[in-house]
């Protein structure tokens, strides 16, 4: 009778370890860590698109409007700036290198809009089958706003992870290379609301 009392002790001791270990957070810096350079991928992914339609855009307003050589010219420049900065899954804990990335970007968002500004001044490439294909694609920017709010998400939770009992614990021991990671801020003016005139 004990020997089959001690093996049920020793049955309810390993179920009760294996719990424990299951749920001890040691994978969850890792696997976070991974979601999170997952998400940093799309991100990269959505501004590739939009820098790969760039050309096409540029070559169909500029059939239209050559007399806008400036704002052409300025897309062009601005997209050469933001696809020279790249940024990989190991720096992503660099501030600094998430910043100028941004900036980039910025930049060419606002380049963009300038142009599809000036189309407003051809209402014959407004009407354009590809003009209005390529404006809609590159008006993707959602695309964009979703794949950076995901990797917001996947950075804040690796952050927190790093931070909390009880991954905090493997956090300090045997992941104490792992440094948060950055995530976006908002662009400078991005508080102010635009002006809307009529």
């Amino acid at each position: 009778m004990r020997t089959v009392i001690s093996r049920i002790f020793y049955a309810l001791i390993l179920i009760g370890l294996s719990l424990v270990l299951s749920s001890c957070g040691y994978n969850t810096i890792p696997t976070l860590e991974e979601q999170a350079k997952a998400r940093w991928s799309d991100v990269q992914n959505q501004y590739q698109r939009r820098a790969d339609l760039i050309p096409n855009l540029v070559s169909t307003v500029q059939g239209y409007a050559a007399q806008e050589k400036s704002v052409l010219t300025g897309v062009v420049e601005a997209r050469a700036k933001a696809t020279q900065i790249k940024v990989d899954a190991s720096d992503l804990t660099d501030p600094d290198k998430i910043k100028a990335f941004q900036d980039a970007q910025a930049q060419l968002t606002g380049a963009l809009g300038r142009l599809l500004a000036v189309s407003e001044n051809y209402p014959e490439l407004k009407s354009n089958a590809n003009f209005m294909a390529l404006q809609s694609q590159l008006e993707g920017k959602n695309r964009i706003a979703v794949a950076r709010r995901d990797y917001i998400d996947a950075v804040r939770a690796f952050n927190t992870a790093l931070r909390t009992f009880p991954t905090v614990i493997w956090a300090k021991t045997a992941f104490s290379g792992e440094k948060p990671m950055a995530a976006f801020t908002a662009t400078a003016g991005a508080e102010t609301p635009p002006q809307v005139k009529f």
